[in-house]
């Protein structure tokens, strides 16, 4: 056992003579560091020179230029997006625009003279067909006796007319969208013989499964002679 030992004792004091070195290397390092005993790399290369100078890296404009120029940037970019959002809009709102042959269809004009006393006419608006008859006094007369309170879907004559000579709304049945046919029915006015719904001369409902009076679509007078729809 005496061989063991001594062999330890011997490595033991030379590790403490590592330590021991390795403490005085450190102490001499940060004696140096404190006192500016050192070789700097950086510009200057002396004992004063503790923080590194970055000037080499730095661009040669100066500060302001290179605002500027980033500030230029930014404002054609923001010009240039306007610019397109502007162009995709507008190309947006004229293709949803209404074309030339819709809207010469989104007003009809019929000249009043060619309809004679007590005769019916069909035009086409907006791909549906409008009545106008031109209703004799005695018409006239019958469709206002007619008691409101009786009626399906309850409407004075005065109410769908704006002159009581010229009655005008769609022709289109309230059923199922049929088209009645005029001077016909058990009322003299329209029948639809689809399901036999009947029209008085004020295009009211007064027999059969339709639930509504005929629409009557805006129109007005120019003219005494003139009248446009839409």
């Amino acid at each position: 056992m005496a061989p063991l030992t001594i062999a330890s004792r011997a490595l033991a004091r030379e590790a403490s003579k590592t330590a021991t070195l390795r403490s005085v290397r450190a102490l001499s390092t940060s004696s140096s560091l404190r006192d500016g005993n050192y070789s700097s790399p950086f510009k200057g290369n002396s004992k004063a020179s503790k923080i590194p100078d970055w000037g080499s890296y730095m661009t040669k404009n100066s500060i302001g230029s290179n605002n500027l120029v980033s500030y230029f940037m930014v404002g054609a970019m923001g010009a240039i997006t306007a610019a397109g959002a502007k162009s995709t809009v507008q190309e947006f709102l004229k293709n949803m625009s209404a074309s030339a042959d819709v809207l010469a269809m989104a007003k009809v004009e019929v000249d009043l003279n060619a309809i004679p006393e007590g005769k019916n006419v069909i035009i086409k608006w907006r791909g549906k067909p409008v009545f106008i008859r031109h209703r004799t006094q005695g018409e006239i007369d019958e469709a206002n006796k007619i008691d409101v309170k009786s009626l399906r879907d309850p409407q004075a004559d005065e109410d769908r007319v704006q002159k009581p000579e010229w009655l005008v709304m769609l022709g289109v049945c309230t059923h199922l969208g049929c088209v009645p046919i005029g001077e016909a029915g058990d009322f003299g006015g329209w029948f639809c013989p689809c399901h036999g719904s009947h029209y008085d001369i004020s295009g009211r409902i007064r027999k059969g499964p339709a639930p509504l009076n005929l629409e009557v679509p805006e129109y007005e007078f120019p003219e005494d002679d003139k009248l446009i729809i839409g």
